[in-house]
């Protein structure tokens, strides 16, 4: 695969609507660029937990261990379902909407499917020369996908002077876990 292919490849990946992207747009409403800055390093970290071991095994791993991608995408869907009704449900006692955290960054990006993708798929296998600098593209690649969803977010805030905008796009964005949730949960039983 040419480098150029891999861009595109790893571009159209991580610019579409998933929980990671959908969490860092939410986040972006919340408290802006800065603050997704700040969660960058979860979302980097979380592909590299799932990627790095999986380029390492390589094509072992569906292999040797087909219920691990199974194992991986029913924890993925329960985890998106878990953050959409959390996202969904106001606080207990308190009329502050949920924030996003680097941990739950951290998870979701960590069971996000597109990491499998990434690790068997686009990326080289780990002795081939090229590995270390398609790598240091897909993390470049990362921190520009977050912060163009941070920013679409933090876009969809500005001039909104309260609370019942943002209370509306944390909904819609609850909504739209749920129905990945959904969508994850419906293919693993068409499977």
């Amino acid at each position: 695969m040419t480098y150029a292919a891999f861009i595109l490849a790893v571009l159209a990946l991580l610019l579409s609507p998933g929980p990671t992207n959908t969490l860092m747009g939410l986040y972006g409403t919340q408290k802006g660029i800065q603050g997704v800055i700040r969660l960058i390093p979860a979302e980097i970290l979380g592909y590299l937990t799932t990627i790095l071991p999986l380029v390492w095994l390589g094509s072992q791993v569906p292999e040797r261990w087909p219920a691990v991608a199974l194992v991986m995408k029913i924890a993925a869907a329960a985890w998106v379902m878990f953050l959409a009704t959390r996202l969904w449900q106001p606080r207990t006692n308190s009329s502050t909407l949920h924030e996003v955290t680097a941990r739950q960054i951290y998870v979701t990006t960590t069971l996000n499917p597109k990491a499998l993708i990434f690790a068997l798929v686009l990326l080289p296998p780990l002795a081939a020369p090229e590995f270390a600098a398609r790598l240091a593209g897909f993390v470049v690649m990362v921190v520009g996908a977050a912060l163009l969803w941070g920013g679409a977010g933090r876009i969809i805030q500005t001039g909104s002077s309260g609370g019942r905008r943002l209370r509306v796009i944390q909904r819609l964005a609850s909504g739209w876990l749920g129905l990945i949730s959904i969508t994850m949960i419906v293919s693993l039983i068409r499977a």
